[in-house]
């Protein structure tokens, strides 16, 4: 059984980083989703694809895997770059190009 180790994400729709600092286990999907006759729905019949299990360190997630058996892959984050900006900037002297409306 093959999982998945990462850290998620912020979202486009947060402007905080909640839910960001524990670690995620997944499983890999086993079979292909299929859409369902009547409604249309996508759906599988691997349940193992709805478990998430949440870790607060990577290692934690590693040493579960190993427990149980799990092939693994360990996904490193991103590191943040922040930009610093300021509103004065706008109207500094030293703008590469004018700032007119």
């Amino acid at each position: 059984m093959e999982v998945r180790i990462y850290k998620p994400t912020k979202t486009a729709m947060q402007s905080g980083r909640a839910g960001t600092k524990d670690w995620i286990l997944e499983f890999e999907p086993t079979t292909a989703s299929r859409p369902d006759a009547l409604m249309g729905w996508v759906g599988s019949a691997d349940t193992r694809k709805q478990v998430r299990l949440q870790f607060d360190t990577a290692d934690e997630a590693i040493t579960y895997a190993e427990k149980n058996g799990y092939s693994y892959t360990v996904e490193k984050p991103k590191d943040r770059r922040i930009k610093p900006k300021s509103y004065s900037d706008n109207f500094s002297n030293n703008r590469r190009r004018p700032w007119t409306h």
